[in-house]
């Protein structure tokens, strides 16, 4: 058995299962140290972006959403997938911002990057922190958005929601409370252009062969 830490947990075999809107699940068979070869289902995810955009008073902007897995409303972060090919996350975050709450900002940084359950999936967010925020045009929303309400929250009260269970959200709690460390401990945030090594491509690679070898096909 090799030294902890130094395996090279190398994929022998693999095969997607599903291939769907957004996301693939795939197998994978995958050799641990002990010289056996695991089996491991992958879910394959778009990146995806949020923002935590904070007013002039102080407020994080929030918005309240259905969500269907769970079959009730979230206060979440604006945010968004990043299912164009090429298309730059700083780029993708602003469109959802102006998406779902109708505002632009002038000052963007990075607040935290994270990896939403490495256990069984690749997907992955950029939280960004904004600020300098006001009005834009917003387009029709559809779907789900269509439901969308705001709510503006002082930092302090959106951080004892999220410590009491009344924001449960993944990247809503990342982003809340890794604001309030950043603020409380003086530690500078990244550029909004910082690299993200983190950043998921497999699934949009996997769409974009998809989408060449149905063109070439034809």
């Amino acid at each position: 058995m090799s030294k902890p830490g130094s395996h090279e947990f190398e994929t022998v075999s693999s095969r997607v299962l599903y291939s769907g809107a957004i996301l693939a699940l795939r197998q994978d068979q995958v050799a641990m140290p002990d010289g056996r070869v695991a089996e491991r289902e992958v879910i394959e995810h778009h990146a995806a972006v949020a923002v935590l955009a904070l007013d002039d008073d102080g407020n994080v902007v929030l918005i309240r959403q259905y969500r269907h897995p769970l079959g009730t409303r979230l206060l979440e972060l604006p945010a968004g997938l990043l299912d164009i090919d090429g298309e730059d996350p700083l780029t993708a975050a602003k469109r959802e911002l102006a998406e779902e709450t109708g505002l632009a900002a002038a000052e963007w940084s990075v607040l935290v990057d994270v990896a939403l359950s490495p256990g069984f999936t690749d997907e992955a967010l950029r939280v960004y922190f904004a600020t300098g925020l006001t009005e834009t045009d917003r387009p029709d929303p559809e779907h789900e958005e269509a439901d969308l309400e705001l709510v503006r929250m002082p930092v302090a009260e959106a951080v004892r929601a999220a410590l009491a269970g009344e924001i449960v959200n993944a990247t809503a709690v990342a982003g809340v409370l890794a604001y309030a460390a950043a603020s409380a401990n003086a530690v500078p945030m990244r550029p909004a252009d910082a690299p993200w090594p983190g950043q998921p491509t497999a699934f949009l690679r996997r769409k974009a062969e998809q989408a060449r070898s149905a063109t070439g096909d034809a």
